[in-house]
């Protein structure tokens, strides 16, 4: 009889928020898969729980996926953790899943925090549809890019972020995504926690000689209607707004970032507009 593969949750922050059941399956099991030993031996010995733990990361999960399966084909239980939150969610842990349902293991999920749904439920924004785009990739280019794929979807888009990195991207947000509502929240459940509003014009300027530390997720809003009517109607006085500007002797490249923001547009957003007039 082949074994169970066990995703529990952990906290993300706060200890206390682990659930009965979490412990008593990383008591139960044979083993525990985790990202970093060190880290969730802490955890472990916190709850004085005793228990074998194997590393699962980015580096070894081809050859580690291989050696669990045939635990599992050994009748054997395995638990797999993430240094914080639930497995699968931007960690390695999706391949061993993949491999547990290929080879007929059964699967259960215990859960727990996840930390883009509460950043999201007290972000404020709607929660009625949810994006959630992972991390935001580390170069310029590709997180512009990533940003456009992502811009027209009717919904709240959720992205985690480092802090070294954040003021960088809050301003790629604003230029493809417009003055949209968004929110910062960042050591969600920890002592620090922290949750800072407004639209992404006035969180980038808030950010950008911030020195910021912690976990980060950032909650966009989708592209209001509102948003897209005044758009639509306003198409002539912003084409008009721009050639303004030119007149004053800005050049064309200024001019039109200048009038998207009076807008509340976003440049990419104010080019296509303009390329619409002619």
């Amino acid at each position: 009889m082949l074994g169970t593969l066990f995703l529990v949750a952990t906290p993300i922050g706060n200890l206390a928020d682990i659930s009965s059941r979490a412990l008593q399956t990383l008591e139960m099991v044979d083993f525990i898969a985790c990202e970093d030993t060190r880290h969730t031996g802490k955890l472990l010995n916190h709850f004085n729980i005793k228990k074998r733990l194997v590393s699962y990361h980015e580096h070894n999960e081809n050859s580690r996926t291989e050696e669990f399966a045939e635990i599992l084909k050994q009748g054997k239980s395995i638990a797999v953790v993430s240094d914080a939150g639930t497995p699968a969610i931007c960690d390695p842990a999706l391949r061993v899943v993949q491999k547990a349902h290929e080879i007929g293991a059964k699967v259960v999920a215990i859960p727990g925090a996840v930390a883009f749904v509460n950043a999201l439920i007290v972000s404020g924004l709607p929660t009625d549809s949810i994006f959630f785009g992972g991390f935001l990739p580390s170069k310029k280019t590709d997180r512009r890019k990533r940003l456009s794929e992502v811009s027209a979807i009717p919904a709240t888009i959720c992205f985690y972020e480092t802090p070294h990195r954040l003021a960088k991207s809050l301003i790629d947000c604003w230029e493809i995504l417009g003055c949209r509502k968004a929110a910062v929240v960042r050591e969600i459940t920890k002592l620090h926690e922290e949750i800072i509003r407004g639209n992404l014009e006035e969180l980038a300027e808030k950010f950008s000689q911030a020195d910021v530390k912690g976990e980060i997720v950032l909650v966009i809003n989708r592209e209001e209607i509102s948003d897209l009517k005044f758009q639509i109607s306003d198409e002539k006085s912003l084409t008009e707004r721009v050639a303004e500007l030119e007149k004053e002797g800005i050049d064309r490249k200024l001019a039109l970032k200048k009038a998207a923001k009076e807008f509340g547009l976003s440049r990419s957003e104010a080019y296509r507009i303009l390329q619409t007039q002619k």
